[in-house]
């Protein structure tokens, strides 16, 4: 099991609403924080893109692209401090510009995210505020780039089933890109390239129901108890059996806010005996039983609700 497929499977990216825009000088599009993941990625032309402060925006080129996490309102303009305007505004004002005149349109693609559960918020939340990512001629993010504009550009026969496929492509490539060039990844991708720990940490992924007990974990690895302890201990910042056990709440919680499973068929999935030994982990955890907690996990915003970003 590869970790970190396992949190984009889980997470469930869906809504991918994208737009390519052509804007002739001068233009601004502000996006609300709401949007729980951004891609914006420029075909032609130059785009600068900020949070609160004009006086410290990301550039993007040709080719480049950012990621951009759920929180305060984001700008993207043909120049750092340009007014910025909402979406309906801006397509109102900019739906006749043309790649022609004095100055170059501006050429660029929007996309919005949203995803589910826990595991999708964990996945977001290991990302930065703004991910700045260059794709040079050849890289894969650039070839998705400028297939992802054509496909736009063009109206031939299943584009939407196309233009999804490319979405999940783009979104993978960067999360990957992200994680790899991090300077301070989230602990789970790091032991999961540690070749003492990914074996375990796949093991405890790929079947989370498993009666998982130390000593059979550091055997998977190929390390002595103590080394392994110690080792999980120092990257994940917590020991074997609570990473587990704090990993299957994690799940646990997610099949409570779908609502697709009863909490017998949950117990089983998350590797508790009975309903009762589910509810009594799931109340020490939570401090409420999980029929409690489902709908308080209904009746309250997903943006309340917990995440378990270091996981």
């Amino acid at each position: 099991m590869d970790v970190l497929q396992d949190y984009l499977t889980r997470a469930r990216a869906s809504g991918g609403v994208f737009a390519r825009s052509v804007a002739d000088p001068p233009w601004g599009l502000r996006l609300p924080g709401t949007i729980q993941l951004a891609v914006h990625a420029v075909v032609q032309g130059r785009a600068w893109l900020w949070l609160d402060d004009p006086h410290a925006p990301v550039e993007l080129a040709p080719g480049d692209l950012a990621l951009v996490r759920g929180g305060p309102d984001h700008h993207l303009a043909h120049e750092p401090g340009a007014t910025c305007l909402s979406p309906e505004q801006f397509r109102a004002t900019h739906a006749g510009d043309t790649r022609t005149g004095g100055q170059p349109a501006s050429v660029f693609l929007c996309g919005a995210y949203q995803f589910s559960g826990d595991v999708g918020r964990a996945l977001v939340a290991a990302l930065p505020p703004i991910l700045p990512l260059s794709a040079a001629a050849g890289d894969a993010l650039h070839d998705v780039v400028d297939l992802l504009s054509r496909e736009l550009a063009d109206s031939a026969p299943g584009k939407q089933t196309v233009l999804d496929r490319l979405l999940d492509v783009l979104l993978v490539l960067a999360i990957r890109a992200c994680l790899q060039r991090s300077a301070d990844p989230p602990r789970w991708y790091q032991a999961s390239a540690d070749p003492r720990l990914g074996p375990a940490l796949s093991a405890m992924h790929t079947d989370a129901a498993h009666p998982w007990t130390v000593p059979e974990l550091a055997a998977v690895s190929g390390l002595s108890r103590a080394t392994f302890a110690r080792s999980f201990h120092k990257t994940l910042g917590q020991a074997p059996l609570q990473y587990l056990t704090d990993w299957r709440m994690t799940l646990a919680r997610d099949h409570l806010r779908a609502g697709a499973l009863t909490i017998a068929q949950i117990a089983t999935q998350t590797g508790y005996g009975s309903p009762y030994a589910f509810a009594a982990a799931f109340r020490r955890h939570h401090g409420h039983p999980p029929g409690q907690w489902r709908q308080q996990a209904v009746d309250r915003p997903a943006i309340d609700q917990p995440t378990t970003a270091d996981h």
